[in-house]
Protein backbone atom coordinates (compact mmCIF):
# COMPACT_ATOMS: atom_id res chain seq x y z
CA UNK A 1 0.00 0.00 0.00
CA UNK A 2 2.93 2.11 1.00
CA UNK A 3 4.38 1.82 -2.69
CA UNK A 4 1.37 2.16 -4.28
CA UNK A 5 -0.32 5.05 -2.76
CA UNK A 6 2.53 7.04 -0.96
CA UNK A 7 0.61 7.18 2.40
CA UNK A 8 3.25 8.59 4.85
CA UNK A 9 4.25 11.17 2.18
CA UNK A 10 0.93 12.22 2.23
CA UNK A 11 0.63 12.52 6.31
CA UNK A 12 -1.82 9.53 6.20
CA UNK A 13 -2.14 6.02 7.23
CA UNK A 14 -4.12 3.03 5.85
CA UNK A 15 -7.00 3.20 8.33
CA UNK A 16 -7.39 6.41 8.20
CA UNK A 17 -8.19 6.13 4.05
CA UNK A 18 -10.42 3.00 4.78
CA UNK A 19 -12.52 5.01 6.70
CA UNK A 20 -12.39 8.25 4.35
CA UNK A 21 -13.51 5.83 1.21
CA UNK A 22 -16.35 4.41 2.67
CA UNK A 23 -17.58 7.90 4.41
CA UNK A 24 -17.37 9.18 0.65
CA UNK A 25 -19.10 5.97 -0.42
CA UNK A 26 -21.82 6.74 2.22
CA UNK A 27 -22.66 10.26 0.75
CA UNK A 28 -23.08 9.40 -2.87
CA UNK A 29 -24.42 6.09 -2.94
CA UNK A 30 -27.77 7.85 -3.91
CA UNK A 31 -26.47 7.59 -7.16
CA UNK A 32 -27.82 3.87 -7.61
CA UNK A 33 -31.19 4.65 -6.69
CA UNK A 34 -31.26 8.05 -8.40
CA UNK A 35 -29.82 7.10 -12.05
CA UNK A 36 -31.87 4.57 -13.01
CA UNK A 37 -35.38 6.83 -12.08
CA UNK A 38 -33.75 9.38 -13.87
CA UNK A 39 -32.48 7.68 -17.14
CA UNK A 40 -35.80 5.72 -16.80
CA UNK A 41 -37.11 8.41 -18.25
CA UNK A 42 -35.38 8.07 -21.24
CA UNK A 43 -36.81 4.87 -21.82
CA UNK A 44 -34.13 2.95 -20.60
CA UNK A 45 -34.23 -0.19 -18.62
CA UNK A 46 -33.63 0.45 -14.71
CA UNK A 47 -31.92 -2.44 -13.63
CA UNK A 48 -29.37 -2.42 -16.91
CA UNK A 49 -28.86 1.19 -14.97
CA UNK A 50 -28.28 0.73 -11.53
CA UNK A 51 -25.25 -2.21 -13.23
CA UNK A 52 -23.98 0.23 -15.70
CA UNK A 53 -24.18 2.87 -13.13
CA UNK A 54 -21.97 0.63 -10.47
CA UNK A 55 -19.70 -0.81 -12.83
CA UNK A 56 -18.73 2.57 -14.45
CA UNK A 57 -17.93 4.45 -11.31
CA UNK A 58 -16.09 1.14 -10.00
CA UNK A 59 -14.22 1.41 -13.26
CA UNK A 60 -13.24 5.65 -13.21
CA UNK A 61 -12.92 5.38 -9.63
CA UNK A 62 -9.90 2.75 -10.19
CA UNK A 63 -8.33 4.27 -12.80
CA UNK A 64 -8.14 8.03 -10.06
CA UNK A 65 -6.80 5.77 -7.90
CA UNK A 66 -4.13 4.21 -9.29
CA UNK A 67 -3.71 6.70 -12.21
CA UNK A 68 -3.23 10.01 -10.51
CA UNK A 69 -3.55 8.85 -6.50
CA UNK A 70 -6.18 11.14 -5.48
CA UNK A 71 -8.89 10.47 -2.97
CA UNK A 72 -11.37 11.41 -5.69
CA UNK A 73 -14.57 9.25 -6.76
CA UNK A 74 -16.80 9.27 -9.48
CA UNK A 75 -19.84 8.56 -10.72
CA UNK A 76 -22.88 9.65 -13.37
CA UNK A 77 -23.07 13.27 -12.81
CA UNK A 78 -26.27 14.74 -11.45
CA UNK A 79 -27.05 17.00 -13.85
CA UNK A 80 -25.36 15.36 -16.68
CA UNK A 81 -28.02 12.85 -16.34
CA UNK A 82 -30.97 15.21 -16.04
CA UNK A 83 -29.66 16.30 -19.44
CA UNK A 84 -29.05 12.96 -21.06
CA UNK A 85 -32.51 12.04 -20.15
CA UNK A 86 -35.06 15.54 -20.16
CA UNK A 87 -33.31 17.68 -22.48
CA UNK A 88 -32.28 15.04 -25.47
CA UNK A 89 -34.27 11.93 -25.01
CA UNK A 90 -37.53 13.07 -24.33
CA UNK A 91 -37.85 15.66 -27.01
CA UNK A 92 -36.65 13.02 -29.29
CA UNK A 93 -39.19 10.32 -28.15
CA UNK A 94 -42.08 13.34 -28.51
CA UNK A 95 -40.38 13.77 -32.08
CA UNK A 96 -41.15 9.76 -32.95
CA UNK A 97 -37.44 9.19 -32.63
CA UNK A 98 -37.10 5.12 -31.37
CA UNK A 99 -35.07 4.88 -28.71
CA UNK A 100 -33.13 8.25 -28.72
CA UNK A 101 -30.83 6.64 -25.59
CA UNK A 102 -28.84 5.02 -27.98
CA UNK A 103 -28.53 8.58 -29.81
CA UNK A 104 -27.84 10.61 -26.45
CA UNK A 105 -25.02 6.97 -25.56
CA UNK A 106 -23.09 7.27 -29.11
CA UNK A 107 -22.56 11.41 -28.29
CA UNK A 108 -21.55 10.19 -24.33
CA UNK A 109 -19.14 8.05 -26.28
CA UNK A 110 -17.72 10.80 -28.66
CA UNK A 111 -17.16 13.09 -25.83
CA UNK A 112 -15.33 10.26 -23.83
CA UNK A 113 -12.86 9.28 -26.94
CA UNK A 114 -12.60 13.32 -26.93
CA UNK A 115 -11.55 14.07 -23.93
CA UNK A 116 -9.25 11.23 -23.78
CA UNK A 117 -7.34 12.86 -26.53
CA UNK A 118 -7.55 16.39 -25.10
CA UNK A 119 -6.39 14.39 -21.76
CA UNK A 120 -3.17 14.37 -23.44
CA UNK A 121 -2.58 18.55 -23.93
CA UNK A 122 -3.85 20.89 -21.34
CA UNK A 123 -6.87 22.00 -23.78
CA UNK A 124 -9.40 21.51 -21.11
CA UNK A 125 -7.74 23.88 -18.75
CA UNK A 126 -6.89 26.11 -21.05
CA UNK A 127 -10.63 26.16 -22.49
CA UNK A 128 -11.89 26.73 -18.93
CA UNK A 129 -9.54 29.67 -18.45
CA UNK A 130 -11.01 31.42 -21.36
CA UNK A 131 -14.29 30.91 -20.97
CA UNK A 132 -15.55 33.62 -18.74
CA UNK A 133 -16.05 33.46 -15.02
CA UNK A 134 -19.59 34.46 -14.84
CA UNK A 135 -20.84 32.79 -17.92
CA UNK A 136 -19.16 29.99 -16.33
CA UNK A 137 -20.82 30.22 -12.74
CA UNK A 138 -24.20 31.06 -14.22
CA UNK A 139 -24.26 27.48 -15.96
CA UNK A 140 -23.91 25.66 -12.62
CA UNK A 141 -26.57 27.64 -11.25
CA UNK A 142 -28.52 26.97 -14.16
CA UNK A 143 -28.06 23.64 -13.74
CA UNK A 144 -28.78 23.43 -9.92
CA UNK A 145 -31.78 24.80 -10.84
CA UNK A 146 -33.00 22.79 -13.58
CA UNK A 147 -31.75 19.07 -11.02
CA UNK A 148 -34.07 21.14 -8.43
CA UNK A 149 -37.19 21.37 -10.99
CA UNK A 150 -36.53 17.71 -11.98
CA UNK A 151 -36.78 16.69 -8.67
CA UNK A 152 -40.03 18.65 -8.32
CA UNK A 153 -41.55 17.24 -11.01
CA UNK A 154 -40.64 13.80 -10.26
CA UNK A 155 -42.38 14.12 -6.77
CA UNK A 156 -45.49 15.40 -7.79
CA UNK A 157 -44.80 18.94 -5.76
CA UNK A 158 -44.79 20.80 -9.36
CA UNK A 159 -47.40 19.90 -11.91
CA UNK A 160 -48.46 21.07 -15.86
CA UNK A 161 -50.84 23.62 -15.25
CA UNK A 162 -53.09 24.71 -18.43
CA UNK A 163 -53.86 28.77 -16.69
CA UNK A 164 -50.89 29.61 -14.90
CA UNK A 165 -47.43 26.82 -17.03
CA UNK A 166 -46.92 25.12 -13.15
CA UNK A 167 -48.98 24.18 -10.08
CA UNK A 168 -48.45 22.82 -7.13
CA UNK A 169 -49.33 19.21 -6.53
CA UNK A 170 -52.19 18.03 -4.25
CA UNK A 171 -51.32 18.55 -0.89
CA UNK A 172 -52.76 15.15 -0.30
CA UNK A 173 -50.99 13.15 -2.73
CA UNK A 174 -48.48 10.89 -0.70
CA UNK A 175 -45.82 11.37 -3.32
CA UNK A 176 -45.65 15.01 -2.42
CA UNK A 177 -45.76 14.69 1.52
CA UNK A 178 -43.37 11.76 1.51
CA UNK A 179 -40.88 13.94 -0.75
CA UNK A 180 -41.38 17.27 1.32
CA UNK A 181 -40.75 14.82 4.32
CA UNK A 182 -37.76 13.26 2.99
CA UNK A 183 -36.22 16.89 2.39
CA UNK A 184 -36.72 18.41 5.67
CA UNK A 185 -35.04 15.27 7.51
CA UNK A 186 -31.92 15.98 4.90
CA UNK A 187 -31.56 19.35 5.91
CA UNK A 188 -31.65 18.54 9.18
CA UNK A 189 -28.77 16.17 8.99
CA UNK A 190 -27.00 18.22 7.27
CA UNK A 191 -27.34 20.60 9.80
CA UNK A 192 -26.21 18.34 12.64
CA UNK A 193 -22.83 17.12 9.81
CA UNK A 194 -24.38 13.82 9.67
CA UNK A 195 -22.26 11.94 7.54
CA UNK A 196 -24.13 10.13 4.29
CA UNK A 197 -27.38 12.40 4.96
CA UNK A 198 -28.78 12.47 1.67
CA UNK A 199 -28.56 9.04 1.55
CA UNK A 200 -30.20 8.84 5.04
CA UNK A 201 -33.08 11.28 3.77
CA UNK A 202 -33.57 8.61 0.98
CA UNK A 203 -33.69 5.90 3.33
CA UNK A 204 -36.09 7.30 5.60
CA UNK A 205 -38.40 8.44 2.67
CA UNK A 206 -38.66 5.23 1.20
CA UNK A 207 -39.33 3.53 4.83
CA UNK A 208 -41.98 6.01 5.19
CA UNK A 209 -43.90 4.96 1.99
CA UNK A 210 -43.60 1.51 2.66
CA UNK A 211 -45.43 2.40 5.90
CA UNK A 212 -47.55 4.33 3.77
CA UNK A 213 -48.18 1.54 1.41
CA UNK A 214 -49.03 -1.16 3.99
CA UNK A 215 -51.22 1.22 5.75
CA UNK A 216 -53.36 1.70 2.05
CA UNK A 217 -52.28 5.41 1.60
CA UNK A 218 -49.77 5.19 -1.23
CA UNK A 219 -51.63 2.50 -3.71
CA UNK A 220 -48.97 0.36 -6.10
CA UNK A 221 -50.38 1.52 -9.81
CA UNK A 222 -48.26 1.15 -12.61
CA UNK A 223 -50.60 3.08 -14.75
CA UNK A 224 -49.45 6.24 -12.38
CA UNK A 225 -45.97 4.59 -12.27
CA UNK A 226 -46.78 4.09 -8.71
CA UNK A 227 -44.56 0.69 -7.54
CA UNK A 228 -44.23 -1.30 -5.07
CA UNK A 229 -42.08 -0.33 -2.42
CA UNK A 230 -41.55 -3.40 -1.00
CA UNK A 231 -37.93 -5.03 -2.05
CA UNK A 232 -37.64 -8.74 -3.50
CA UNK A 233 -34.95 -9.88 -0.66
CA UNK A 234 -34.98 -12.95 -1.60
CA UNK A 235 -33.00 -12.12 -5.17
CA UNK A 236 -30.50 -10.35 -2.95
CA UNK A 237 -27.22 -11.71 -3.58
CA UNK A 238 -27.92 -12.78 -7.04
CA UNK A 239 -25.96 -10.65 -10.03
CA UNK A 240 -28.31 -8.33 -11.33
CA UNK A 241 -29.53 -7.16 -15.07
CA UNK A 242 -26.30 -7.12 -17.42
CA UNK A 243 -25.73 -3.64 -18.64
CA UNK A 244 -27.04 -2.59 -22.10
CA UNK A 245 -23.42 -3.18 -23.97
CA UNK A 246 -22.61 -1.03 -26.67
CA UNK A 247 -26.13 0.52 -27.91
CA UNK A 248 -24.76 2.96 -30.46
CA UNK A 249 -26.69 4.45 -32.86
CA UNK A 250 -24.48 6.05 -35.85
CA UNK A 251 -26.49 6.06 -38.45
CA UNK A 252 -28.84 9.08 -37.08
CA UNK A 253 -24.72 10.45 -36.74
CA UNK A 254 -24.36 10.54 -40.69
CA UNK A 255 -28.49 12.21 -41.10
CA UNK A 256 -28.27 14.33 -38.72
CA UNK A 257 -24.48 15.82 -37.81
CA UNK A 258 -25.13 19.17 -37.00
CA UNK A 259 -27.59 18.14 -34.18
CA UNK A 260 -25.36 15.22 -32.83
CA UNK A 261 -22.37 17.93 -32.75
CA UNK A 262 -24.25 20.65 -30.80
CA UNK A 263 -25.39 17.14 -28.76
CA UNK A 264 -21.68 16.56 -28.26
CA UNK A 265 -20.58 20.42 -27.03
CA UNK A 266 -22.96 20.54 -24.76
CA UNK A 267 -21.86 17.23 -22.82
CA UNK A 268 -18.68 18.70 -23.49
CA UNK A 269 -18.95 22.05 -22.13
CA UNK A 270 -21.29 20.67 -19.08
CA UNK A 271 -18.73 17.79 -17.60
CA UNK A 272 -15.47 20.28 -18.92
CA UNK A 273 -16.33 22.94 -16.08
CA UNK A 274 -18.18 20.16 -13.77
CA UNK A 275 -14.84 18.20 -13.40
CA UNK A 276 -12.44 20.60 -13.43
CA UNK A 277 -14.47 22.96 -10.75
CA UNK A 278 -15.03 19.70 -8.79
CA UNK A 279 -11.33 18.54 -8.90
CA UNK A 280 -9.49 21.91 -7.87
CA UNK A 281 -12.55 22.39 -4.89
CA UNK A 282 -11.75 19.12 -3.74
CA UNK A 283 -8.03 19.20 -3.70
CA UNK A 284 -7.86 23.15 -2.24
CA UNK A 285 -10.09 21.35 0.71
CA UNK A 286 -7.64 18.40 0.67
CA UNK A 287 -4.57 21.07 0.79
CA UNK A 288 -3.56 18.91 -2.22
CA UNK A 289 -2.86 21.79 -4.59
CA UNK A 290 1.16 23.04 -4.82
CA UNK A 291 2.64 26.39 -3.42
CA UNK A 292 1.54 27.87 -6.89
CA UNK A 293 -1.88 26.76 -6.32
CA UNK A 294 -2.23 24.28 -9.02
CA UNK A 295 -2.78 20.47 -8.79
CA UNK A 296 -0.11 17.44 -9.49
CA UNK A 297 -0.68 15.15 -12.29
CA UNK A 298 -4.01 17.32 -13.37
CA UNK A 299 -3.44 15.77 -17.05
CA UNK A 300 -3.77 11.99 -14.99
CA UNK A 301 -6.97 13.18 -12.68
CA UNK A 302 -8.82 14.25 -16.33
CA UNK A 303 -7.78 11.00 -17.82
CA UNK A 304 -9.53 9.23 -15.37
CA UNK A 305 -12.76 10.97 -16.16
CA UNK A 306 -12.49 10.78 -19.67
CA UNK A 307 -11.93 6.88 -19.48
CA UNK A 308 -14.67 6.60 -17.02
CA UNK A 309 -17.27 8.78 -19.53
CA UNK A 310 -16.04 6.48 -22.78
CA UNK A 311 -16.39 3.07 -20.81
CA UNK A 312 -19.84 4.26 -18.94
CA UNK A 313 -20.98 4.99 -22.16
CA UNK A 314 -20.27 1.34 -24.06
CA UNK A 315 -22.11 0.32 -20.23
CA UNK A 316 -24.99 1.95 -20.98
CA UNK A 317 -24.69 4.95 -18.81
CA UNK A 318 -24.29 9.08 -19.38
CA UNK A 319 -21.22 10.69 -18.42
CA UNK A 320 -19.46 9.68 -15.64
CA UNK A 321 -17.78 12.62 -13.67
CA UNK A 322 -15.96 13.70 -10.20
CA UNK A 323 -18.12 14.05 -7.85
CA UNK A 324 -17.66 17.15 -4.70
CA UNK A 325 -19.33 14.41 -2.20
CA UNK A 326 -15.52 13.26 -2.44
CA UNK A 327 -14.86 15.64 -0.17
CA UNK A 328 -16.50 14.04 3.00
CA UNK A 329 -13.97 11.69 3.04
CA UNK A 330 -10.79 13.98 2.56
CA UNK A 331 -12.70 16.05 5.69
CA UNK A 332 -12.25 12.71 7.60
CA UNK A 333 -8.65 11.98 6.24
CA UNK A 334 -8.41 10.84 2.98
CA UNK A 335 -5.32 11.88 0.80
CA UNK A 336 -4.66 9.44 -1.60
CA UNK A 337 -6.18 6.76 -3.91
CA UNK A 338 -6.69 4.04 -1.08
CA UNK A 339 -9.66 6.37 -0.43
CA UNK A 340 -10.86 6.12 -4.19
CA UNK A 341 -9.92 2.20 -4.48
CA UNK A 342 -12.14 1.83 -1.18
CA UNK A 343 -14.97 3.42 -2.65
CA UNK A 344 -14.68 1.84 -5.82
CA UNK A 345 -14.95 -1.68 -4.12
CA UNK A 346 -17.99 -0.56 -2.43
CA UNK A 347 -19.51 0.10 -5.45
CA UNK A 348 -18.74 -3.39 -6.92
CA UNK A 349 -20.19 -4.65 -3.52
CA UNK A 350 -23.38 -3.18 -3.98
CA UNK A 351 -24.01 -5.01 -7.37
CA UNK A 352 -25.06 -7.84 -5.08
CA UNK A 353 -27.54 -5.34 -3.27
CA UNK A 354 -29.35 -4.30 -7.03
CA UNK A 355 -33.15 -5.35 -5.77
CA UNK A 356 -32.93 -2.46 -2.52
CA UNK A 357 -31.45 -0.17 -4.71
CA UNK A 358 -33.94 -0.62 -7.66
CA UNK A 359 -36.88 -0.62 -5.18
CA UNK A 360 -36.63 3.10 -4.20
CA UNK A 361 -38.97 5.33 -5.48
CA UNK A 362 -38.75 8.58 -7.37
CA UNK A 363 -40.43 10.71 -4.56
CA UNK A 364 -37.79 8.76 -2.47
CA UNK A 365 -34.88 10.29 -4.48
CA UNK A 366 -36.28 13.67 -5.53
CA UNK A 367 -35.15 15.13 -2.19
CA UNK A 368 -31.68 13.94 -3.15
CA UNK A 369 -32.26 16.18 -6.80
CA UNK A 370 -33.39 18.98 -4.73
CA UNK A 371 -30.45 19.20 -2.00
CA UNK A 372 -28.26 18.48 -4.59
CA UNK A 373 -29.79 21.74 -6.70
CA UNK A 374 -29.34 23.37 -3.42
CA UNK A 375 -25.80 23.02 -3.31
CA UNK A 376 -25.28 23.88 -6.79
CA UNK A 377 -26.93 27.56 -6.63
CA UNK A 378 -24.60 27.99 -3.94
CA UNK A 379 -22.22 29.42 -6.73
CA UNK A 380 -24.74 32.12 -7.27
CA UNK A 381 -23.18 33.82 -3.90
CA UNK A 382 -19.42 34.07 -6.84
CA UNK A 383 -21.41 35.82 -9.35
CA UNK A 384 -21.50 39.19 -10.41
CA UNK A 385 -24.24 41.69 -11.16
CA UNK A 386 -22.95 44.55 -11.89
CA UNK A 387 -19.88 45.83 -13.92
CA UNK A 388 -19.87 44.33 -17.88
CA UNK A 389 -22.74 44.23 -18.70
CA UNK A 390 -21.96 41.34 -20.93
CA UNK A 391 -20.98 38.97 -18.09
CA UNK A 392 -23.88 39.80 -15.86
CA UNK A 393 -27.11 39.31 -18.87
CA UNK A 394 -24.88 36.30 -20.24
CA UNK A 395 -24.64 34.52 -16.98
CA UNK A 396 -28.44 35.42 -16.15
CA UNK A 397 -29.45 34.14 -19.25
CA UNK A 398 -27.33 30.84 -18.45
CA UNK A 399 -29.60 30.67 -15.14
CA UNK A 400 -32.85 31.24 -16.39
CA UNK A 401 -32.82 29.85 -20.03
CA UNK A 402 -31.93 26.06 -18.05
CA UNK A 403 -34.95 25.57 -15.81
CA UNK A 404 -37.81 28.01 -18.08
CA UNK A 405 -36.87 26.00 -21.24
CA UNK A 406 -36.36 22.32 -19.26
CA UNK A 407 -32.68 22.47 -21.48
CA UNK A 408 -29.52 22.78 -20.16
CA UNK A 409 -28.14 23.34 -23.81
CA UNK A 410 -30.28 25.90 -24.04
CA UNK A 411 -29.02 28.02 -21.20
CA UNK A 412 -25.62 27.34 -22.28
CA UNK A 413 -26.49 28.81 -25.96
CA UNK A 414 -28.46 31.71 -25.15
CA UNK A 415 -26.26 32.78 -21.91
CA UNK A 416 -22.85 32.25 -24.69
CA UNK A 417 -25.09 33.85 -26.90
CA UNK A 418 -26.05 36.71 -25.32
CA UNK A 419 -22.09 37.51 -24.12
CA UNK A 420 -20.86 37.44 -27.85
CA UNK A 421 -23.63 40.01 -28.83
CA UNK A 422 -23.14 42.42 -26.03
CA UNK A 423 -19.18 42.50 -25.98
CA UNK A 424 -19.69 43.00 -29.76
CA UNK A 425 -22.44 45.84 -29.14
CA UNK A 426 -20.30 47.91 -26.56
CA UNK A 427 -17.25 47.91 -28.27
CA UNK A 428 -15.14 45.02 -26.67
CA UNK A 429 -14.53 42.87 -29.69
CA UNK A 430 -11.18 41.81 -28.86
CA UNK A 431 -12.43 40.14 -25.54
CA UNK A 432 -13.78 37.24 -27.10
CA UNK A 433 -11.25 34.26 -27.71
CA UNK A 434 -11.30 32.26 -31.09
CA UNK A 435 -12.86 29.45 -28.51
CA UNK A 436 -16.11 31.85 -27.92
CA UNK A 437 -16.50 32.71 -31.57
CA UNK A 438 -16.42 29.15 -32.30
CA UNK A 439 -18.82 28.34 -29.75
CA UNK A 440 -21.07 30.88 -31.10
CA UNK A 441 -21.20 30.29 -34.44
CA UNK A 442 -22.15 26.78 -33.93
CA UNK A 443 -25.01 27.64 -31.58
CA UNK A 444 -25.99 30.50 -34.32
CA UNK A 445 -26.11 27.48 -37.10
CA UNK A 446 -28.02 25.12 -34.71
CA UNK A 447 -31.31 28.31 -34.35
CA UNK A 448 -30.87 28.90 -38.07
CA UNK A 449 -31.33 24.87 -39.02
CA UNK A 450 -34.26 24.62 -36.02
CA UNK A 451 -35.46 28.28 -37.93
CA UNK A 452 -35.51 26.41 -41.40
CA UNK A 453 -36.78 23.53 -39.95
CA UNK A 454 -39.85 24.83 -38.89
Amino acid sequence: MEKLFKLNEHGTNVKTELIAGLTTFLSMVYILAVNPNVLSAAGMDRDAVFTATAISAALATLCMAFLANYPVVLASGMGLNAYFAYSICVPMAQAGIADPWKIALTAVLCEGIIFILLSFFKFRETLVNKIPANLKLGITVGIGLFITLVGLSGAGIVVSDSDVIVGLGSLSSPNLVLAMTGLIAIGIFHHFKITGGILWGILLTWLLGIAAQLCGWYVVDPALSNQSLIPDLSAIGSMPAAPSLFQFNFSYVAEHLLDFVLIVFSFLFVDLFDTVGVLIGVAEKGKLLDKNGNLPRVGRALLSDAIGTTAGACLGVSTVTSYIDSGTGISVGGRTGLTALTAAVMFLLSLFFAPIFLAVPGFATAPALIFVGLTMMGTIKKMTFDGDIADVLGGFMAIIMMPFTYSIANGIMFGMLFWIILKICTGKIRDIHPIMWCSGVLFALNIGIKILGK
